[in-house]
């Protein structure tokens, strides 16, 4: 077995990092042990100042008894046996998934006011109809997003611009090309300006995720931030959008994506080499091991001579996520 020194969880040995903070796994039998309680609290002054950033994944789970541990049925996290909502995503825990028969489960409608902890930070998911997430930046954290979807913020809580390149493709293609970054200390809240769902993705260590244009509401600094091109596209949706899509990678550590999809959102999980067809519109995100090829389907109408639809087809191995309303988003 092998242990986490970051949160002192245990993991099997061919692990090399821990899937909740991205600490490197050492040898459980040269761990060091633990200090004594009382012996750390002798080691702090007793004039010592109080730390005002978040805490660090107060929610988190002890590495003792792991029976008593509930696996988060959406992101997989591993959460204390009286938790009401996972730690990792906020996903309720007293709900079982909702899975309809052929496959597709729904996206946990995160209840208000739920907490979320991600390195030294937390997230706060309020309100359902238009759903805000409101950040409390802990030291050396940070989250970027659109600018537009900055819905307020301490007057302290430093922001910067992300440097990106491609400027100009990403402005043809409809994407956002200035890309803003809040650093903590500091509160800062988020919001798309529509009804729909938040869609809270942690990303354990070395994953990548593919994300419509304008879908994604703020990632965690660890995440890498770049775009891909879907050949086809351009001729499907309006005025070149969907050419490019957002990519999210981490390296090893771990991140959190939110995103928001209008109407619901569902997900699906394919295996390797199965197929489904889903209308472009639809499309909110898949794992990039998914590919995307666009397909003209023909249909016949007699008396027209016949019309036809461009579809998208999704091939596993991986998640693909959808959502039940399209929205139409001219270039910012």
């Amino acid at each position: 077995m092998k242990q986490c020194l970051k949160c002192n969880r245990s993991f099997d040995d061919q692990e090399s990092f821990c899937g909740f903070d991205g600490g490197r796994l050492v040898s459980a039998d040269v761990a060091p042990a633990a200090p004594l309680p009382n012996a750390a609290a002798a080691s702090v002054p007793l004039n010592a100042p109080v730390k005002k950033e978040a805490p660090r994944v107060a929610a988190a789970p002890s590495a003792a008894d792991p029976i008593e541990r509930i696996t988060c049925e959406w992101c997989q996290g591993m959460n204390q046996k009286t938790a009401l909502s996972c730690w990792a995503c906020g996903a309720p825990l007293d709900i079982a998934n909702l899975v309809s028969e052929s496959g597709w489960r729904e996206a946990p409608r995160i209840r208000d006011m739920t907490e979320i902890h991600f390195g030294l930070s937390t997230c706060q998911v309020e309100g359902e109809i238009v759903p805000v997430a409101e950040i409390n930046l802990g030291q050396a954290d940070a989250v970027f997003f659109e600018h537009h979807v900055l819905l307020w913020k301490d007057d302290q809580t430093p922001m910067s611009v992300m440097p990106l390149q491609g400027g100009v493709k990403r402005a043809l293609a409809g994407m956002p090309f200035i890309i803003s970054i809040a650093h903590g200390p500091g509160r800062i809240a988020f919001s798309r300006d529509a009804t729909g769902e938040l869609v809270v993705l942690p990303l354990h260590p070395g994953m990548e995720l593919d994300v419509r244009e304008h879908a994604f509401l703020l990632a965690s600094h660890h995440i890498s931030y770049s775009y891909v091109r879907i050949k086809g596209l351009r001729n499907i949706l309006f005025g070149g959008q969907g050419m490019f899509m957002d990519r999210f990678v981490t390296s090893d550590q771990p991140g959190l994506l939110l995103l928001h999809g209008y109407g619901n959102v569902f997900e699906r999980v394919l295996r390797a080499g199965e197929s489904i067809i889903i209308e472009p519109g639809a499309f909110l995100y898949k794992d990039s091991s998914v590919t995307m090829n666009i397909e003209s389907q023909k249909l016949t109408t007699g008396f027209f001579g016949g019309t036809g639809m461009n579809l998208a087809r999704m091939t596993g191995p991986g998640r693909i996520g959808i959502q039940s309303m399209y929205v139409h988003h001219n270039t910012d």
